[in-house]
């Protein structure tokens, strides 16, 4: 992605995560949003490294975390986690067949997820139920 509009494609995507992460949704739908972020870290990790790397996933994470008022870091130390994973691998992923690829996201979200509760478990903040689990699915 050497072309000049390939960053303005990139931060649209980005902006686009956190706009549908800070959506406001019924209380009953609350855990079944998507990691909008975290896809669009691991598919553009994937797809140019040269571009968006852990630094940026690193800085999407902070911003994440001002825009949900969680604990400074956590969503940049876990997104940075899957970034580094992500661009260890992202030749091997980039071959896999779709299906595959699918659920090595879902690993990947999940990764994230677990971080994420574990941190949360740290400060004594654990979810309250067990569909927390629910929006890596």
């Amino acid at each position: 992605m050497n072309n000049p509009n390939s960053w303005f494609i990139i931060f649209g995507t980005f902006l686009a995560a956190f706009i549908l992460t800070i959506l406001p949704m019924p209380d009953w739908t609350v855990w079944l949003r998507p990691a909008w972020v975290v896809m669009v870290v691991v598919y553009w990790v994937m797809v140019a490294p040269q571009n968006v790397n852990v630094g940026i996933a690193w800085l999407a994470g902070i911003l994440l975390d001002v825009l949900e008022g969680t604990l400074f870091g956590e969503h940049a130390l876990a997104l940075t986690f899957v970034a580094v994973i992500v661009a260890k691998t992202h030749t091997q992923l980039r071959m896999f067949p779709l299906i595959q690829q699918g659920i090595s996201v879902f690993f990947l979200v999940l990764i994230y997820q677990f971080i994420l509760y574990c941190i949360q478990g740290f400060i004594g903040q654990l979810p309250n139920s067990w569909l927390y689990w629910s929006s890596t699915a």
